[in-house]
């Protein structure tokens, strides 16, 4: 913790996010051999640890679950840049990148990241502890979000496709904007304490969701108990260093994706699995951040992760989206199909019966994993 809370600028983290964005620079557009591929993949790895270092540190200042927030928003703003970069130079191919992106962010969060982070809460404690009222809110704003956008649009009357009309698409994109602000609003201000970590006994410990200080690893100078928070110099300096990361992370990922676009199409997979690697790559950093939250005790923190992440991946990307169309070429296609209205229908179903008893043991945690190992199966082999 004493070199979380003063970073220099010899630390790994410091310098890894700086040479991987150095990297990004020299490599970008460029056809890259074999062996420069795997130099990009390492540092990709090394940016994405460091975005969960620096994110822990601001996390920290802040206080939940503005921790959570910054996170959750500044991955998913540059995932939408990534997503309008290769749609714009991907050409038809890419007309579904933005449906299957963001599917598989929904996914990944609300199955693979929820049911890890309560795997591990359980075996930590037996059962793990979180805020019903708000992880139910943030679910039902999820499922909203997902339907307005990935399922209504299957059931449109358009010629061309699963895909909205101009109007149908801005009222989307508005109502997409309105419910993430509203939500926002909601977890920032009134009902705060909504989603701070809870005890054993379901009451919240700490005002402001403050980290506990392991014994002489971490300055406590009021010793209450929890580690001092980090000055603000060094908290500015972590978010300028979390940004310049999250870049390098999405950056280099697309750098590399030519790479993995060839090795989807040598193993047979559909195009529409490219997506879901490229957001199993963009969210890796809140899938460490909580998972180690979950071991530290602090489940509503990984929960907050999961479906903050879900939600601005959606409520942020269809109104992104919306305004990029003006300039794309070729229909935008939104609706899922079949097996995947099945399985987002599953996941809110299964999500529901999670969240509503505020606890949860290794069991619930193992079946939303399964739903995400059935989505990646079924991704791969449709």
């Amino acid at each position: 913790m004493p070199a979380l809370l003063r970073p220099r600028m010899s630390d790994w983290t410091v310098v890894v996010p700086v040479l991987a964005v150095l990297l990004l620079l020299l490599t970008w557009n460029r056809e890259l051999p074999g062996l420069l591929v795997a130099v990009v993949a390492a540092f990709l790895a090394g940016a994405v640890l460091a975005a969960v270092h620096h994110a822990e540190v601001v996390a920290h200042k802040v206080g939940e679950p503005y921790g959570s927030l910054v996170l959750a928003v500044a991955v998913t703003v540059i995932e939408v840049a990534l997503i309008v970069t290769l749609m714009i130079s991907g050409g038809d191919k890419t007309q579904a990148l933005a449906r299957d992106t963001v599917f598989a962010a929904v996914m990944i969060t609300c199955n693979g990241i929820l049911g890890l982070s309560l795997l591990l809460g359980a075996l930590r404690r037996r059962v793990a502890v979180f805020n019903p009222e708000g992880t139910g809110g943030a679910l039902a704003t999820v499922a909203t979000l997902a339907t307005l956008s990935l399922v209504v649009p299957t059931f449109t009357t358009s010629k061309t496709g699963p895909e909205f009309s101009p109007a149908q698409l801005a009222f989307a994109a508005v109502a997409s904007l309105a419910l993430y602000g509203l939500f926002v609003m909601v977890q920032t201000g009134r009902h705060r304490d909504y989603f701070l970590p809870v005890t054993g006994d379901g009451s919240v410990p700490d005002s402001d969701g403050s980290t506990p200080a392991p014994a002489g690893s971490a300055p406590d100078s009021d010793g209450d108990g929890h580690a001092d928070p980090p000055s603000t110099r060094t908290a500015v300096t972590s978010l300028v260093l979390l940004l310049v990361a999250l870049v390098a992370v999405v950056g280099d990922a697309k750098t590399v994706s030519p790479t993995i676009e060839a090795g989807v199409a040598a193993a047979n997979l559909p195009q529409a699995f490219v997506g879901v690697v490229i957001a199993l790559l963009v969210l890796l950093p809140e899938t460490l951040a909580a998972a180690r939250a979950a071991r530290r005790d602090r489940v509503q923190i990984s929960l907050n992760l999961a479906l903050g992440s879900a939600m601005a991946s959606i409520g942020l990307t269809i109104p992104a989206i919306a305004l990029a169309s003006i300039w794309l070429d070729g229909p935008l296609l939104l609706g899922l199909g079949g097996t995947q209205l099945t399985l987002l229908a599953l996941t809110v179903v299964t999500g529901v019966l999670t969240v509503v008893p505020g606890r949860a043991t290794v069991l619930q945690g193992g079946v939303h994993l399964v739903l995400l190992a059935a989505f990646v199966f079924l991704a791969a082999s449709p």
